[in-house]
């Protein structure tokens, strides 16, 4: 599977160049809802990214799955060079659309352990609060 799509990397790119012009002017750094969520098809790893620098580092939240998911960087390339089982590597889901803010994600993720549990929880309140089950 293809990690990074040419306009996953725009987006992403896109984002960065934000971040770096908002510092710049001496603003916050903007909180963008993530480009593209990364995960291990065979184990509890998850990546969450927001921005790709020039030399194909992403920004985002990691989960590698041993209850401590926190903010940082991660490259492509050791995504790419990841074997697993059956000849599997890490896959990108390509279903997913972010709905919150990084730090949301984030935070959600921090308190429940789990960047996939959080996700549940956030999911999960948004429903309630649109009035669903």
């Amino acid at each position: 599977m293809i990690l990074l799509t040419p306009e996953l990397r725009e987006q992403l790119r896109a984002n960065d160049l934000a971040r770096i012009e908002a510092l710049r002017r001496g603003d916050p750094a903007p909180d963008p809802v993530p480009v593209v969520r990364f995960f291990n098809p065979v184990g509890a790893a998850t990546w969450l990214a927001i921005e790709l620098d020039e030399d194909d580092i992403f920004f985002g939240v990691a989960d590698l799955g041993f209850g401590c998911p926190e903010l940082g960087s991660f490259a492509l390339e050791e995504l790419q060079s990841i074997r697993l089982p059956f000849g599997l590597g890490i896959e990108r889901d390509t279903l997913f659309e972010g709905a919150f803010p990084l730090s949301v994600y984030a935070e959600a993720a921090c308190r429940a352990g789990s960047l996939i549990e959080g996700e549940r929880i956030l999911y999960r309140a948004a429903r309630a609060e649109k009035g669903g089950a």
